[in-house]
């Protein structure tokens, strides 16, 4: 047998490395593009972001709303599937969209009777959920167009949206600047980072009110299993807004401290679930360190995937869906009651008319700075 030169095995050796070595760095590469999505009543253009990592994951946002119109994640085998409702253009999201993947402010969630006092001075906001006003008001941060900008930086892409809130748009007071960052990196994790400054006193909560479904939109969402890292949730009355005291969790259809599947829990009796059809509560998180923490981690045993979900915040809306009727369809899926859950990261509803609750007050010369990460894998 002829002995390969010593030279010549080391150039080898060299080669495999440096081949293997490229292809990997390669395979890092995270890209991020434009396109057109669609023109809106007044004329101006919508605009469709792509991104994607290194692992082949990619996340779709438009400037409209700040909306998530589809990311995917793998599921045992590796492969990728898009796991949040929405639409593949931009005219259902003008009609009548739940609020599938938008950026949703001035204020998530519900403001009883769309009015509150702040330094003395009442304010009416917008009704348009019932007698209160929800998730910003009839034309809220889902249904204005962003200013954006992309982001690139070694593995990690991202899109940052800029927007003016005027003063006293949709009732709020002062002249309120926001910006938005999503980045995704190769750890499979899109984050989003709230930023926004006010010139007077107002109030803010911000939040992504993207519906997930970790089966790829193959059926509904009661096999998926949930763990909350809360012992209280936020009870509500007829018309979800508090009542002012924290209920603890034990013993009850909201106890998700250890893995609970969503069928099961929502198939108990509970006057609170009769109040809300279902799942769609602010549990607040026990908080186990400061910053940025895992509380909720959601399982799909069929695909394996898994979604791990980590804030700054203070609570979580975990929302089943329970309004979906069927009467929407999209990526050829009708979107029927139980087919998308939410956590909507969060403070309390209704704070602004609440005292002993976290305060959302945002004075000048302050600045609102919250983040929630969502990261993906399988097994």
């Amino acid at each position: 047998m002829k002995k390969i030169p010593f030279l010549l095995t080391a150039l080898i050796g060299f080669c495999i490395f440096s081949c293997s070595k490229t292809n990997q760095e390669e395979k890092m590469i995270s890209t991020i593009s434009k396109e057109t999505f669609g023109e809106l009543p007044d004329g101006q253009k919508a605009e469709l972001y792509t991104l994607t990592n290194g692992n082949g994951m990619t996340v779709n946002i438009t400037n409209y709303g700040g909306i998530i119109t589809k990311l995917t994640a793998p599921d045992k085998s590796g492969a990728w599937t898009d796991v949040v409702l929405g639409f593949d253009s931009l005219a259902p999201y003008l009609k009548e969209n739940p609020f599938f993947g938008a950026l949703v402010g001035r204020y998530g969630n519900r403001i009883a009777k769309g009015k509150f006092k702040l330094n003395g001075q009442e304010y009416s906001l917008a009704i348009n959920n019932g007698p209160n006003s929800l998730h910003g008001g009839k034309k809220g941060f889902d249904k204005v167009l962003w200013k954006a900008t992309e982001i690139k930086q070694d593995s990690v892409v991202g899109l940052q949206l800029e927007y003016l809130s005027k003063d006293m748009e949709e009732g709020y007071p002062g002249n309120l600047t926001v910006k938005v960052t999503y980045t995704l990196d190769n750890d499979n994790a899109l984050s989003i980072n709230y930023h926004a400054t006010t010139d007077k006193p107002t109030v803010i909560n911000l939040t992504n009110h993207s519906y997930f479904n970790l089966t790829g939109l193959k059926r509904d969402i009661l096999n998926h299993e949930v763990t909350l890292v809360s012992d209280s949730i936020v009870p509500v009355d007829k018309n979800l807004i508090p009542t002012g005291k924290l209920r603890a969790v034990e013993g009850t259809p909201f106890d998700f401290r250890k893995s609970v599947k969503i069928s099961d829990g929502i198939s108990k009796t509970d006057e609170q679930l009769e109040n809300a059809g279902g799942f769609d509560h602010c549990w607040v998180i026990k908080r186990t360190e400061p910053g940025l923490m895992l509380f909720a981690t959601v399982k799909e045993p069929e695909s394996g995937r898994k979604m791990e979900v980590f804030t700054t915040e203070p609570a979580v809306q975990f929302y089943t869906g329970n309004f979906l009727d069927g009467s929407l369809k999209g990526k050829n899926v009708t979107y029927v009651k139980r087919f998308g859950f939410c956590l909507e990261t969060e403070h309390y509803p209704d704070s602004p008319n609440q005292p002993q609750f976290p305060s959302t007050v945002l004075n000048p010369g302050d600045t609102y700075n919250t983040t929630t990460k969502y990261r993906f894998s399988a097994n």
